[in-house]
């Protein structure tokens, strides 16, 4: 691939951003923006390609972690920082807009935000949007990680936690770092527990996200919440 500063005008990342808008831009391109630089030997297009791949692509690098980061050759601390701000800003708007409305009113904003959060992890992570009454975010946390293959839940520990928020509703969500977002048995069951354990306290179970790599599968649409 040609270095930045050989190509033409029109077809450099930056000036066809402005022309045309981030859209016509491909992914390596974008974060080829955001790296400015390459290294000795590797132009700054090589360097996004092996970044994007390092961390499974673009889903993978909106979830990377600092230690996933750190251990891709050409990433500095100066370019680690500035990718997890944009990536947190990325969340933080995407909150700004889950929290605007109740999530009935914003399904793909929600799936968007959970896929934000836990696509491209490397372990089972479990996760919980707290809603209000009006069925509004008040926030998420990832409140249990597990193996590769599975993550132990208490929901009792999820029960205490929607007590301490006043929670009048939760959606749960996981991902499964094999890619492959199809609900299992045992998240079947782990669904209605968490549904009758949380029932108790009038807290309603309203939808379990299972998130892959580019896709996320909502088991309400399934019936199976």
């Amino acid at each position: 691939m040609p270095l930045l500063k050989d190509l033409p005008a029109d077809q450099r990342p930056r000036e066809k951003l402005l022309a045309r808008g981030a859209g016509a831009l491909a992914d390596g391109e974008l974060l080829a923006l955001l790296l400015r630089t390459g290294l000795p030997g590797e132009g700054v297009f090589e360097l996004a390609q092996r970044v994007l791949a390092a961390c499974g692509g673009v889903g993978g690098l909106l979830a990377a972690t600092p230690a996933t980061l750190e251990r891709v050759k050409g990433l500095g601390p100066a370019k680690q920082a500035e990718l997890l701000a944009v990536m947190e800003l990325a969340r933080r708007a995407l909150a700004a807009r889950v929290r605007a409305a109740p999530v009935f009113d914003a399904p793909d904003k929600v799936r968007d935000y959970v896929a934000l959060h836990l696509a491209g992890r490397d372990h089972e992570v479990f996760a919980v949007l707290f809603l209000d009454s009006q069925h509004r975010l008040i926030v998420m946390e990832e409140m249990f990680q597990g193996t590769l293959t599975q993550t132990s839940v208490y929901p009792r520990e999820v029960a205490r936690r929607a007590l301490a928020l006043n929670a009048g509703a939760v959606i749960l969500a996981h991902n499964h770092p094999s890619g492959v977002a199809e609900p299992s048995r045992a998240d079947e069951f782990l669904t209605q527990t968490l549904r009758q354990a949380l029932q108790l306290l009038d807290v309603r179970v309203l939808d379990h996200l299972v998130v892959g790599r580019g896709q996320v599968v909502l088991m309400a649409e399934r019936g199976l919440v």
